[in-house]
């Protein structure tokens, strides 16, 4: 599985040496197989046997790689099978936060993006940046108090947020997050922590995370989107996460659906953000604000006029899906976000809508399922962007 270009390229190290690159191949190959024997490295990697042998010498010593065959206890070896080698995964770790319009959590993974330490606060976001930062740095304190990491074992700190972000790192928070306007989270997060600090949106936090860890595993092609208070899509094509030439692909909740439909937040009518966020399918329901919880609980119930009104959202995101069908050709259309809860009263609507409006050369094999990591999915994502560069990093440290 090619590993997705990371949404931020940190500023590029300088030239490595030979040795140094081999460490990177065979740390590659590790993080993605887990474990492999010295031919294994040899054949994934184009590395000689002799260059094969230092390296992991190198590795073994420095903890990052562990030898299998010197922690066997059932003392059985017949002929002479190949040694097979794993990776640390708790040689380092990446810190993981995820900033929602409600919620701040974090998580600290392994080198293979599984939790080892996850919490969540439960909070409005949009008009208070510096609380919410401070919150997420004591949080990150929290996490290497309990668990007794300490920093120089931590690679960095991802930070996933429900906000537009430009290639240049500026949230595009008019409209939306009036609190964060002018506020650059990585600079604010580094002052806090002492870790470098990279950032991405929400929804390419949770392609990045489908595509290592869930549904996505093994696709090239992916489109993921999060249905949640605001609505937008990340791509991954041909293996790499798509931005756009300023950052902002992916911005599905304002692709026009109902071109005579309610004035959006970022004034155009009918985006599809008026019609199938949780604020707007509630609203068809009942005068009376309406939790996106009691929402989904009503379709559970078997409520019809909440079953109707699922599926018609449902039907508006498949005619806009269809639309980044046409244009990128996924394999696979995931659904995320909070809406995903509703199950096939979503997904069969989107996944029938996107048949209808695209054309079959493109929908013929195309699978639309719901997302495996739930709420968790933008937090992994933010974790896993610094994992996409934990090879290089780990090379580096334990080059000294």
């Amino acid at each position: 599985m090619p590993r997705p270009v990371p949404a931020v390229r940190p500023t590029p190290d300088p030239p490595v040496n030979l040795r140094s690159l081999g460490r990177v191949r065979v740390l590659e190959a590790l993080i993605e197989s887990r474990r492999l024997s010295r031919p294994d490295l040899m054949r994934r990697t184009g590395l000689a046997r002799a260059t094969v042998g230092s390296v992991i010498a190198d590795l073994i010593r420095a903890g990052v790689v562990t030898d299998g065959d010197a922690n066997r206890e059932d003392g059985l070896r017949t002929g002479r099978p190949a040694r097979t080698l794993s990776l640390n995964r708790h040689a380092a770790y990446a810190l993981g936060v995820d900033i929602g319009r409600d919620h701040v959590r974090v998580v600290l993974c392994d080198l293979f993006g599984e939790p080892v330490w996850d919490r969540d606060l439960h909070r409005l976001v949009d008009n208070d940046s510096g609380e919410v930062l401070t919150e997420a740095a004591e949080l990150i304190a929290e996490a290497r108090r309990v668990t007794g990491i300490p920093a120089e074992r931590i690679l960095g700190v991802g930070v996933g947020i429900a906000c537009p972000i430009d290639r240049h790192g500026t949230l595009l928070a008019e409209g939306i997050m009036p609190g964060w306007i002018g506020v650059r989270p990585t600079d604010e997060l580094r002052e806090r922590t002492g870790f470098a600090v990279r950032l991405l949106n929400d929804a390419n936090a949770a392609v990045l995370a489908e595509h290592r860890h869930g549904v996505a595993q093994h696709c090239g092609d992916v489109v993921y989107i999060r249905l949640s208070t605001g609505i937008g899509a990340g791509v991954i094509s041909d293996g790499r996460l798509l931005l756009g030439a300023g950052g902002l692909a992916g911005e599905l909740g304002h692709v026009i659906v109902e071109p005579s439909g309610a004035i959006c937040r970022c004034g155009n009518r009918g985006c599809l953000e008026t019609v199938a966020s949780p604020a707007a399918i509630a609203k068809l329901l009942s005068a009376e604000p309406t939790s996106t919880a009691e929402l989904i609980d009503l379709v559970r119930a078997g409520d019809r006029g909440a079953i109707r009104a699922m599926e018609d959202a449902g039907d508006a995101v498949g005619r806009a899906l269809a639309q980044a069908v046409t244009i990128v050709n996924p394999e696979l259309v995931v659904i995320g976000g909070e809406l995903a809860a509703a199950g096939d009263v979503l997904v069969a609507p989107i996944h029938r809508a996107v048949q209808r409006n695209a054309m079959s050369w493109h929908t013929s094999d195309l699978r639309v399922v719901p997302g495996a990591l739930g709420d968790s999915a933008g937090v992994r994502g933010a974790a896993a962007l610094v994992l996409a560069d934990a090879p290089e990093r780990l090379a580096v440290l334990v080059a000294g």
